[in-house]
């Protein structure tokens, strides 16, 4: 390609992205709904890849529904999902003998495209709020201490718990929405919430959401 050409391929470009950005940046966040699933499950592959199945968080997750009014998503105005994010109930280990209730927090993903937008900020913030509303003790996750701990999270009381499978205890976060919710707790986390399948007489599909009879 000539140097003009290679010019008026940037321009073109560049006025693309002028036109592109602001139009993701008019985003709301939401509630899931089961017509996000398809478009979730495509945008956690293109922002972490088919390997974020392999991790120690999933294990946590896989066969569970999200914690009830805790999955969200970032919407665009014209009804594109930009980003994802959801809770899960778990036990982080025990103290005094019982399971200490708490939520798992991930994973989190913004398309591509819409890096850089504040997305994965604004979800963080809406989904601590939520979670402090109904109720809940303390939110772990596992992340980078350098982003998240903008949000709270550190790794102070996480010392005596542990993953299902290889972790980094420097990734391994918490924030206490109750202060001392798992102070002291030692174990294992693991998955806590309702099981994908029946329940009731309501069926749910295999990502957790009511279906029609």
């Amino acid at each position: 390609m000539s140097d003009t050409g290679l010019l008026a391929s940037q321009i073109t470009s560049d006025v693309l992205s002028q036109a592109i950005v602001p139009a993701l940046a008019a985003f709301s966040i939401q509630a899931e709904t089961a017509e996000h699933v398809g478009a979730r499950e495509a945008l956690l592959d293109r922002a972490m890849g088919k390997s974020r199945k392999r991790k120690s968080s999933e294990a946590i997750r896989r066969g569970r529904r999200p914690a009830e009014g805790l999955a969200f998503s970032a919407v665009s105005v014209s009804g594109e999902l930009l980003g994802t994010l959801r809770l899960w109930h778990v036990a982080a280990g025990t103290k005094d003998g019982k399971p200490v209730l708490a939520l798992l927090l991930g994973p989190l993903a913004v398309s591509p495209e819409a890096q850089g937008l504040g997305l994965g900020g604004a979800l963080m913030r809406h989904a601590i709020d939520a979670a402090s509303r109904l109720g809940h003790g303390a939110i772990l996750l596992v992340g980078d201490p350098e982003y998240y701990e903008r949000f709270g999270f550190s790794a102070c009381e996480t010392g005596g718990l542990a993953m299902p499978g290889p972790f980094e205890p420097r990734r391994l976060l918490a924030l206490e929405l109750s202060h001392g919710a798992i102070a002291g707790a030692c174990g294992r986390i693991v998955g806590t919430g309702a099981r994908i399948g029946e329940m009731g007489h309501r069926r749910f599909s295999s990502d957790g959401f009511a279906v029609a009879a």
